[in-house]
């Protein structure tokens, strides 16, 4: 039987180690995208979703410019002509500018936060042109998106910076997704 080396033995045990704190600082900072992954294989679904879901099945319009039947929304424009109304998303209420000229749903940093999403510096990969410039953006993958009886899921989105971006934009990655979406004489009419 061969006898390996006092050294041989040192590394053999430091590179062990190093692997099990590589391992552990891992699973520390993609933990969440790790517990998002084990519930998918697994077929459970996440806090957030069954929250979501409850709160789809027991929401009503509380924005007066909205009026909900089913899974159709009509919303009145305001004073500037724009479509402001209450949105639910990932299950938290934030306010949204309903906006057919923005590609996707771009929100705001603070908006983000408040629906469970988190990006790091190093998620900003691409940019975009805001009112307020050019702002660096972080691509997202938002659970849902709920505006009175209609709800989209898995719906393409994107953070912005800091700062950049005064109001989140309900653009044409959640708008495109539904059956209708159709403005007349100051209103515009959302169906699923």
């Amino acid at each position: 039987m061969a006898q390996s080396s006092p050294l041989g033995y040192a590394l053999g045990t430091a590179g062990s180690w190093l692997f099990v704190a590589a391992c552990c600082a891992g699973s520390v900072i993609y933990f969440n995208d790790l517990r998002a992954v084990g519930r998918w294989m697994l077929g459970v679904p996440g806090i957030e979703q069954e929250v979501a879901d409850l709160a789809a099945r027991t929401r009503q319009v509380s924005d007066p410019s909205a009026t909900s039947s089913g899974s159709s929304v009509e919303l009145q424009a305001d004073s500037r002509g724009h479509f402001s109304v209450t949105a639910e998303v990932n299950g938290s209420s934030i306010g949204v500018l309903v906006d057919t000229g923005a590609t996707n749903v771009a929100l705001t940093w603070e908006d983000a936060e408040r629906a469970g999403i988190y990006v790091r510096p190093q998620d900003f990969t691409h940019r975009a042109n805001t009112a307020n410039g050019v702002a660096r953006i972080a691509p997202v993958m938002i659970d849902s998106i709920s505006i009175g009886g209609i709800t989209v899921r898995n719906v393409q989105g994107s953070v912005a910076e800091r700062g950049k971006l005064n109001e989140t934009l309900l653009g044409m990655t959640f708008l495109g997704r539904l059956s209708k979406a159709q403005m007349s004489r100051g209103r515009l009419l959302l169906e699923e």
